[in-house]
């Protein structure tokens, strides 16, 4: 019976194409679930959380980026550092006015903008995409419970 077994698998090895460097080999994609949250705060940031890379993306919301008119400055935080919610950590100057940007969550920073620097009209053509300011590694994720939601961040810009 073993005999019977060895040559089944010799033989059907001997038939079977083997994958070389020109040939594709398939394979199935790697599932995961991640969820992104996305929160507000009362000073017009937003935070987009995604709870697989611990990752929170941040930027001004729409309604700040309309209020200030055109951006003509960006000072964006630096790589590395740590920042505490609610702490100043840059700041847009505008043709109107200048304005503070709070960390709406702690954590460190992972990566910002350097396109803002060059272009920071990129904020008032793309506020809630490609104007995002930095990327924080959160340092406590709850934070995010203690920021608004859309609805309420909604109600008051409406106020």
């Amino acid at each position: 019976m073993q005999a019977a077994l060895r040559r089944t698998c010799f033989l059907s090895s001997r038939t079977l194409p083997r994958a070389t460097s020109t040939s594709r080999v398939l394979s199935r994609p790697v599932l995961s679930r991640s969820i992104v949250t996305k929160k507000y705060t009362e000073e017009h940031e937003w935070v987009s959380f995604d709870d697989s890379t611990g990752i929170g993306t941040v930027s001004i919301t729409e309604h700040a980026q309309a209020a200030l008119g055109d951006v003509v400055f960006v000072e964006l935080p630096a790589v590395g550092i740590k920042v505490t919610q609610g702490d100043q950590m840059g700041a847009v100057e505008s043709v109107k006015a200048a304005s503070d940007i709070y960390a709406p969550v702690s954590g460190t920073i992972e990566a910002v903008n350097e396109t803002l620097s060059s272009e920071p009209g990129l904020l008032n053509k793309s506020p809630e995409d490609k104007g995002w300011l930095c990327k924080i590694k959160l340092s406590n994720p709850s934070e995010m419970d203690k920021l608004l939601s859309d609805s309420e961040y909604k109600v008051k810009c409406e106020e």
